[in-house]
């Protein structure tokens, strides 16, 4: 339970102690550049600064949403239909909030409607939402499905994430062909072992 509060707990909390102005970032940058021993004043990275902080705006842009709000507008006009919805395949780009490096992924996102259903599209934008944050990919699984079962209230929800992660393909232990896999399972996908066989069957 504490794990989904937090998860879908206001952004603005994440911000208690203020948040810097661009200035102060881009000049931050400046003084990272002087510390790897290049001059931040060359043509080459003169306007490097403002182009991170730019980019760092677009990486981390999931701080301004609420995943949530997201999966409000739903469908009940079903037919009955109550067989698993599996959106497959839904690439993310995040970063490892240990070592700020990228971890690229896929994400695949299963439920059994209770009633009513939701825009497939909504399904992908919380995947992205998530992900456009400091993140570990174990949290990030958890927050997917955690959200969607709360605001949904399916019979189940799984999530799968298969992600490759720069903080140990191009750092450290620097295994390029390895990934990560992690999975979260709520209601009867946890429950029923044959429906669980089928969603893993369906997205592999």
């Amino acid at each position: 339970m504490n794990g989904t509060v937090h998860a879908l707990q206001p952004l603005q909390s994440l911000h208690r102690s203020g948040k810097p102005e661009r200035a102060e970032v881009e000049a931050a940058v400046r003084t990272i550049i002087r510390w790897t021993g290049d001059d931040p004043d060359r043509e080459g990275l003169v306007e490097t600064p403002a182009r991170l902080v730019r980019a760092l705006e677009e990486f981390f842009c999931g701080y301004r949403e609420d995943p949530a709000d997201i999966l409000q507008k739903s469908f009940e006009e079903v037919d009955g239909y109550d067989e698993m919805v599996v959106l497959r395949d839904v690439r993310f780009e995040s970063h490892c909030e240990h070592h700020i490096a990228p971890i690229v992924g896929c994400a695949s996102v299963a439920y059994v409607p209770r009633g009513r259903v939701v825009g497939i599209s909504k399904l992908a934008r919380v995947v992205q939402a998530f992900a456009r944050r400091l993140q570990i990919q174990e949290k990030l699984t958890a927050q997917i499905a955690n959200t969607i079962d709360t605001v949904l209230k399916p019979m189940g929800v799984g999530v799968v994430i298969k992600a490759v992660h720069h903080c140990m393909t191009t750092r450290g232990v620097h295994k390029p062909d390895s990934s990560l896999v992690t999975s979260r399972m709520l209601g009867c996908f946890r429950d029923d072992a044959e429906l669980r066989r089928q969603f893993i069957g369906l997205i592999e």
